[in-house]
């Protein structure tokens, strides 16, 4: 923070006093070398005050630390200053075999991890040249995934949204949902995040029993939640104060600063890669692009509520499809056995190890099969030397993860082009002239997640 003051710092001795010309100022936080270079602090032509919002600020949503420049109440420059949660995700799959690197990118946007996943196995798969192998079953599956998991995203961001105003109901009606999806993921990976569920080729395994029976049970509640959630919003004059025309971002400017997803529609321009460049079948699902021409925070609030709408409506049309096929003939794993990670897993008596049937199974073949099975989980398989880009629509934006193999059973580069990375960058145009208690809705509507921004 940095304070002007007329005349020389408390606790400054009689000698300071007389050695002081004109104004003193106090600093504090590193910043004074780029404040006197960027401003005119010493013609004294402006007071101004440089503050420090974060990396602590719950309203960051993460480790974000934002730089403020105020006139007043008026936000005059807005920095973002990133980096405080670098994992170092993207290194270490040049560690870990093809396989074992989705269980690094999943945690990157770790509220989208199902997401992560399938940008990473697709393009692994693309360099494999095996895109047009992958099961059916396995696709619907994918989506299905996919579309709980842009719910419980968008919840994760509209629930603190409201929560960040004030409105502590709207956080804990968003919460309800979301936990009955986890509990979802949960019953299906093992896991409530993290999952490293989708593998090159497929999935690990198939649904478990009553898994159908309970994403069915949900979608008959969801739509009445989501509806109350809606509603109660709605009904919030302060959330729609704080909200309508504030962090206003046109088309323009999302053009130009590489903005997509829910901030991109939120200026009326239907983009989405689901039905622009399909991939895992979403040309054969029926939905809809959710669009408004607000271009404000509200906008971008609005489009997220739709979209859940939209997801239900997939996730319906997935359980229809997969209750229409025999799971016990319907492979959920790409069946090269050069490649497929073994996918009809059974756990032991233990509930830690494989069961006896499945030792046997594998044991039983031949010798051959045994040390092809040994190789695959400890060496992995090899991917042809090249470099790949696969592109999907995450809840946040394009989601992209761009490969490259040199022939090995590692990647030699996994790179993730991440929306929330690209997002921050409208923090400025956002911002700047607004007031400072209009930086929280903004940041809120960009729904960052400092995980994918570092990674």
């Amino acid at each position: 923070m940095t304070t002007e003051v007329p005349h020389a710092t408390p606790g400054a001795t009689a000698a300071d006093a007389d050695a002081a010309e004109g104004r003193v100022y106090s600093v504090a936080g590193q910043d004074w070398d780029e404040i006197l270079a960027e401003g005119d602090v010493e013609r004294g032509e402006a007071e101004r005050i440089v503050i420090n919002m974060g990396p602590q600020h719950p309203s960051t949503h993460g480790v974000l630390r934002l730089i403020l420049t105020l006139d007043g109440e008026t936000v005059t420059e807005a920095r973002a200053s990133i980096g405080y949660l670098h994992t170092g995700i993207e290194k270490n799959t040049e560690y870990r075999t093809w396989t074992q690197g989705v269980t690094f990118v999943t945690r990157a946007d770790y509220l989208m991890p199902f997401h992560n996943e399938a940008a990473y196995c697709m393009a692994t798969e693309r360099l494999l040249g095996i895109e047009d192998q992958i099961p059916e079953r396995a696709q619907i599956i994918r989506v299905l995934m996919m579309e709980l998991n842009r719910i419980t995203s968008h919840l994760g961001g509209i629930g603190p949204f409201g929560m960040e105003l004030g409105a502590t109901t709207i956080f804990l009606q968003g919460v309800r949902l979301r936990e009955n999806i986890l509990d979802l993921f949960e019953m299906i990976t093992g896991l409530r995040m993290n999952h490293a569920y989708f593998r090159p080729g497929g999935v690990i395994q198939d649904l478990p029993p009553g898994a159908l029976e309970a994403v069915r049970d949900l979608l008959g509640e969801a739509p009445r939640l989501v509806r109350d959630l809606r509603s109660l919003i709605d009904a919030n004059p302060v959330f729609v104060a704080r909200t309508k025309g504030i962090a206003y971002l046109d088309l323009e400017g999302c053009m130009a600063l590489g903005v997509t997803g829910p901030m991109l529609r939120a200026t009326g321009l239907p983009w989405d890669l689901r039905k622009s460049q399909p991939y895992c079948g979403y040309e054969t699902y029926d939905f809809d692009v959710p669009v408004t021409g607000t271009c404000d925070a509200y906008g971008r609030y609005a489009v997220r509520m739709a979209e859940i709408e939209e997801s239900l409506k997939i996730v319906g049309q997935c359980v229809d499809r997969l209750a229409n096929r025999q799971a016990a003939s319907d492979p959920v794993m790409i069946q090269d056995a050069k490649i497929g990670w073994p996918a009809r897993l059974s756990l032991g008596p233990d509930g830690m190890g494989p069961s006896p049937e499945h030792i046997a199974h594998i044991m039983g073949q031949s010798m051959e099969a045994l040390i092809h099975h040994f190789k695959l989980v400890t060496e992995g398989f090899r991917v042809p030397a090249g470099q790949a880009y696969a592109a999907i629509e995450s809840p946040k934006g394009e989601l992209g993860c761009h490969v490259v193999s040199d022939g090995g059973t590692r990647p030699y580069r996994v790179h993730l082009r991440d929306p929330s990375f690209n997002h921050l960058q409208a923090i400025a145009a956002m911002c700047e002239g607004g007031l400072v208690a209009d930086v929280i809705p903004a940041i809120a509507s960009i729904d960052p997640v400092m995980g994918g921004v570092d990674r």
